[in-house]
């Protein structure tokens, strides 16, 4: 867990204790009025568990404090504006997530990003980008409205043919033969690469395996402009926009993109990717 993240709820932790201790009621006593185990009480408190809204309401009740509700909440908010569970944002199905997409490539004028796995949404044709939103619903058990999140990323592509933007972006080799898709897939996607080494606003590097690196390449991240990076972990998104992280990613990719192949040697990494394809 991000030690921000941690420290965000920590805080919150600590103004629950506040409200708790002014009303002069111990933690068990708490715990017995709103009906939870004691240790549910010990955990908000400590910042080991996150709290839910409904959580919030009813210890601003059960201390007396029924106007703190809408403070603890907006603490809450705070926290999770930063820290999205992939749980919680596909819930309500794909397209909205998408959606927040399209906004980006919109308002942003330069997106830098990296990837290590897989081909970057704005890169994806249809099919490759329904089998990745598949298998990420299935991942958190949510499957719904797949082809309209489909639908919603291909739009997000047409940033890419607006004047003045432009696009920087980064890829381990080994995302050219991860098998998210079928062989045939693949292959589409890997041709569609190819077509986009010719855009103007598009600059697009491979790392190549084997390449030295001078930073370990653990996840994908992108950077809008100057004012947001977000970051993707298995169980969470993480919008980050102290200036201080942005630059430490704006220096990650900087790293690798010192180790990364454009041009011609980016295009047969692509070509010899490609060929291992017919050999299967």
């Amino acid at each position: 867990m991000s030690t921000d993240f941690q420290q965000a709820r920590l805080c919150l932790g600590v103004r629950l204790r506040e409200l708790r201790t002014e009303a002069g009621v111990n933690g068990r006593d708490l715990a017995a009025r709103l009906g939870w185990p004691a240790s549910k009480v010990s955990k908000l408190e400590n910042g080991r568990q996150t709290a839910t809204p409904a959580d919030l309401r009813a210890w601003a009740l059960a201390v007396g404090r029924p106007e703190s509700e809408g403070e603890l909440k907006g603490r809450l908010q705070g926290l999770e504006s930063r820290y999205r569970t992939w749980k919680r944002l596909l819930a309500g199905g794909h397209r909205a997530r998408q959606e927040v997409g399209v906004r980006h490539s919109r308002e942003t004028t330069v997106t830098t990003g990296y990837e290590p796995g897989i081909v970057p949404g704005l890169f994806q044709i249809p099919e490759y980008a329904r089998h990745v939103l598949t298998h990420a619903g299935e991942l958190h058990g949510s499957l719904r409205d797949i082809d309209e999140g489909v639908r919603a990323r291909m739009r997000r592509q047409e940033a890419l043919h607006r004047p003045g933007k432009r696009f920087r972006f980064l890829m381990a080799e080994a995302a050219l033969y991860v098998r998210i898709c079928p062989p045939d897939v693949l292959a589409a996607q890997l041709d569609r690469l190819v077509g986009l080494l010719g855009l103007p606003s598009v600059e697009l590097g491979i790392v190549p395996l084997g390449a030295p690196v001078t930073v370990v390449p653990k996840h994908g991240f992108w950077i809008f402009d100057d004012r947001l990076a977000i970051v993707e972990t298995w169980s969470t998104e993480m919008w980050l926009d102290d200036r201080s992280e942005i630059d430490l990613y704006r220096k990650v990719w900087a790293k690798l993109h010192a180790a990364a192949v454009h041009g011609p040697p980016a295009h047969r990494l692509m070509a010899r990717a490609r060929a291992a394809l017919t050999r299967v």
